[in-house]
C-alpha cells in the first residue's frame, strides 16, 4: 500500500521526497531491527564467484568467492541457496542494532564434492574485525543439516559465514536465522536456556516462583527463601573463552518490588560460600557475560566443602564434555532447609532472609550434536543427575557416588524437568541413573 501511494504522488515534488525518505527509513529499520530474521537467498541473484554485494530480503550481503545457486546439485530449502568455495564468505553488510542471541544455519555439501569446514564470525565494529563464534563445522552430507551458534552479543552486530579449509570443495548455505540478543530464536521471550523446559512454570506473577529470563541463564527465583528454586543454562563452546573471573558479587536489582535483594555481604561470617549455580567458569566469553554470574540471584548458601570440592569437580567435568564437542543443558538448585557450613548447621542466614538448603542437585543433559536442541534428545541421550548433601566432609568425595535419576529428583523437588522432551523419551531417560 505504501508503494502504491508513492506512485500516486510521483509528480508532487516535495511530497515525493518525503515518501522516498519514508521508504528508505522503513527499509533501514526493517533491515537492522527485526526480532528474528531469516535469510533464505530467495530474492537475489548472483551467478559468479567474484566478490560483489547482493540485495537480499534481510538487507545487503557481500558474497566473496560465493554465488547464489539454483542448480539441481545445490542443496536448498526453496529454489536457491548460497554456494561457497575455497576460503569464500557470505557477509552481512548491515548491522543488527538489537544484537545477536542465536544463529542457526542450514548447510550441505554441493553435489559430489568432498567434505568442507566453515565457521561463523561476528563483528561489533561494522566489519572492521571479526570474532569466530564457537567451533568450526564440518559439512559432509548432501542433505541440509542445521548448525546452531550462540554469540549472545548485545548492541550493534553483523555476522558472516566463511569457509575455512581453503580447498575448492563447495558447500551450500541456506536459511541463516538470527535472533535478538537474549532470545532463543523464536521471536518471543523464551530463553535458549529453557530449551528443555521451565521446571516450575516460573513466571513474573509469583514472587516465590519468579522468572528471571537473562541472556546468560534463566532463574526460577523464590523471594521467600532468598535463593533460586533452580537455575538453567546452555553450555557449549561459544560460552567459553579466556575472560578472568570478575568476582563482582552484587544484588540483583531486576527482582520484583517486594522481593528482598540479597546483598553481596549477606553471607559474610555465615560459614557458607556464595555458591554459584551457573558457574563463573561456564561463562568466560566476555567480561559482561562472566560478570552476570555474580548476581546474588544466582547463588545459594553452599557448604565450602560442597562448593569448593565435589561440586567444583562436577563443573570441571561438564566443561571437559564441551571440550569433546558436546553441548549441555544444565539445571541446578537446592532443596530442603538446614545445611552444615564451616560454622555449624543453620536453617537460615542473613537474619532469616536467606534459607540454607539441605541438599544441592544438578541435571546435565549431554547432546552429541550441538544445535540440535530438544530434537537431539533420544532414548540414548546421556543425562547426569546428582543429589549431594549441603554439608562439610564431602570435599574429596566423588560426585559419581551421588548420582540419581531424574524421576527421583522430581519426586523430591516437585519440579517437572525436561518437560519439552517428548513424553516417550522422558519415560526412558528420566528413569535411568547415569553409569559412565
Amino acid at each position: 500500500m505504501l508503494f502504491n501511494f508513492s506512485r500516486k504522488v510521483y509528480r508532487n515534488g516535495w511530497l515525493t521526497g518525503v515518501v522516498i525518505i519514508l521508504l528508505i527509513t522503513f527499509n533501514t529499520l526493517f533491515s537492522v531491527k527485526g526480532a528474528t530474521s531469516v535469510e533464505g537467498f530467495e530474492t537475489g541473484s548472483k551467478g559468479s564467484y567474484a566478490a560483489a554485494d547482493v540485495t537480499l530480503a534481510t538487507g545487503i550481503w557481500n558474497l566473496d568467492d560465493a554465488l547464489i545457486g539454483n542448480l539441481a546439485s545445490d542443496a536448498k530449502n526453496g529454489t536457491q541457496s548460497a554456494r561457497i568455495r575455497n576460503s569464500g564468505k557470505v557477509s552481512m553488510k548491515f548491522d543488527r542494532i538489537t544484537g545477536v542471541g542465536t544463529v542457526s544455519i542450514k548447510h550441505a555439501k554441493f553435489g559430489s564434492d568432498s567434505s568442507s569446514t566453515w565457521n561463523l564470525q561476528c563483528s561489533t565494529n561494522s566489519g572492521a574485525s571479526w570474532t569466530t563464534i564457537g567451533s568450526s563445522v564440518t559439512t559432509s552430507s548432501t542433505t541440509l543439516a542445521t548448525a546452531t551458534f550462540t554469540p549472545n552479543i548485545s548492541g550493534t552486530v553483523r555476522c558472516q559465514v566463511q569457509k575455512t579449509d581453503g580447498i575448492s570443495n563447495r558447500i551450500n548455505i541456506d536459511d541463516i536465522t538470527i535472533s535478538d540478543y537474549g532470545t532463543s530464536g523464536g521471536g518471543g521471550s523464551t530463553s535458549v536456556h529453557l530449551t528443555m523446559g521451565n521446571p516450575s512454570g516460573a513466571a513474573t506473577s509469583n514472587l516465590n516462583n519468579y522468572l528471571l529470563d537473562k541472556p546468560q541463564y534463566a532463574v526460577g527465583y523464590n523471594c521467600s527463601l532468598g535463593r533460586p528454586n533452580w537455575v538453567s543454562w546452555q553450555l557449549n563452546s561459544s560460552w567459553l573463552g579466556s575472560t578472568p573471573r570478575q568476582d563482582d558479587f552484587r544484588a540483583d536489582t531486576t527482582l520484583a518490588a517486594g522481593c528482598y535483594q540479597v546483598q553481596a555481604t549477606d553471607f559474610s561470617g555465615s560459614g557458607f560460600d556464595r555458591g554459584h549455580m551457573t558457574p563463573s567458569g561456564d561463562r568466560t566469553s566476555t567480561v559482561a557475560v562472566n560478570s552476570s554470574t555474580f548476581l546474588m540471584s544466582n547463588m545459594i548458601a553452599q557448604a565450602p566443602d560442597n562448593n569448593q570440592g565435589i561440586w567444583a569437580n562436577l563443573e570441571d567435568y561438564a566443561r571437559t564434555l564441551v571440550g569433546q564437542g558436546k553441548e549441555l543443558y544444565i539445571i541446578s538448585g537446592g532443596y530442603g532447609m538446614g545445611g552444615t557450613g564451616s560454622n555449624g548447621t543453620f536453617n537460615t542466614i542473613a537474619s532469616g532472609k536467606v534459607t540454607v538448603p539441605n541438599r544441592t542437585w544438578k541435571i546435565i543433559v549431554v547432546l552429541d550434536t550441538p544445535g540440535s536442541g530438544v530434537s537431539g534428545v533420544t532414548t540414548s541421550t546421556r543425562v547426569i543427575v546428582v543429589n549431594i548433601p549441603n554439608t562439610q566432609g564431602v570435599r574429596t568425595a566423588d560426585w559419581r557416588d551421588y548420582r540419581v535419576s531424574v524421576d527421583s529428583l522430581e519426586s523430591l523437588t516437585g519440579f517437572d524437568f525436561l518437560s519439552l522432551v517428548s513424553t516417550s523419551i522422558q519415560s526412558v531417560i528420566e528413569a535411568q541413573i547415569d553409569n559412565l
